[in-house]
């Protein structure tokens, strides 16, 4: 296979397939520098990979999803994915007759072992739909689990608003930058005023906070892809790796060192 990103489609078949007999499929591949076009299926389904870094899109929203984190959406929901690099990439999709007491909002999430768990169990079970009653049980537990998941803060919020947009595309264009939103207002012919009171309107924080959260989904990204500590923070734009790991630590409260370990953690007990 080579680098070059094409459309992701084989997944996406068991996402359109509606069989209540069949209330969940799993499905598993490695996947490398590719990209699934924007659609949507009838099905609910939950991302995640042991390896690797995803980028979704859902809207207005950009989530960054790495080993750490599963990634929910309802069915009927538009999304595009993209495999950065080597993804070792599951997935489970769930039938309509099955998504009573299920989210009904897309959000990435902090997955927890026992779900990870349960999501290879499902995968083995193949998609002829020949289940068995100890398999049936394995899939109620797995829809009473990922009933009970909550959003983690990692997403970040991004517009269709003309003005706005173009300031947004400028910061993640050179996302280690420290000019201030006067720069931006300025570069926008508006007030600073105004752009902040657009920030508040149309992403739901200020410029500040919307930067930071950039970053750091930018951070998970780059911590995914094995990149150091220091070189993470220069490239970012910190002026030293305390700095950083502060601001990390404050918003996901554990140092990137702890991430990673947590991480590297989390995938030798899965290959135990």
């Amino acid at each position: 296979m080579n680098n070059q990103i094409r459309t992701y489609r084989m997944a996406q078949e068991h996402g359109y397939r509606e069989d209540p007999s069949i209330p969940v499929i799993g499905y598993t591949e490695m996947v490398t520098n590719e990209m699934c076009i924007s659609h949507s299926h009838p099905r609910g389904q939950l991302i995640y990979a042991t390896r690797g870094v995803m980028n979704v899109v859902v809207g207005n929203h950009i989530w960054v999803v790495n080993p750490l984190q599963g990634l929910w959406l309802p069915g009927g929901v538009e999304h595009q994915v993209t495999f950065q690099k080597d993804v070792n990439y599951y997935s489970v999709f769930i039938d309509s007759s099955a998504m009573a007491g299920l989210p009904e909002k897309s959000f990435s999430f902090d997955i927890p072992m026992f779900l990870k768990q349960l999501v290879f169990k499902i995968i083995s079970f193949g998609v002829d739909g020949n289940l068995t009653p100890p398999q049936h049980r394995v899939i109620s537990v797995f829809l009473d689990e990922l009933a009970l998941i909550e959003p983690s803060a990692t997403f970040l919020p991004t517009t269709n608003h003309e003005r706005l947009q173009k300031v947004v595309e400028l910061i993640m264009d050179d996302i280690a930058s420290k000019n201030t939103i006067d720069y931006y207002a300025e570069l926008s012919f508006m007030s600073s005023r105004t752009l902040s009171r657009l920030f508040i309107k149309e992403l739901g924080m200020n410029f500040s906070d919307w930067r930071t959260r950039l970053k750091l989904l930018e951070a998970i990204k780059r911590l995914g892809e094995k990149q150091s500590i220091k070189e993470i923070a220069f490239n970012l734009g910190y002026e030293n790796t305390s700095a950083f790991i502060y601001m990390f630590k404050k918003h996901l409260g554990k140092t990137p060192s702890n991430y990673i370990l947590e991480d590297e953690n989390e995938n030798d007990k899965l290959s135990a």
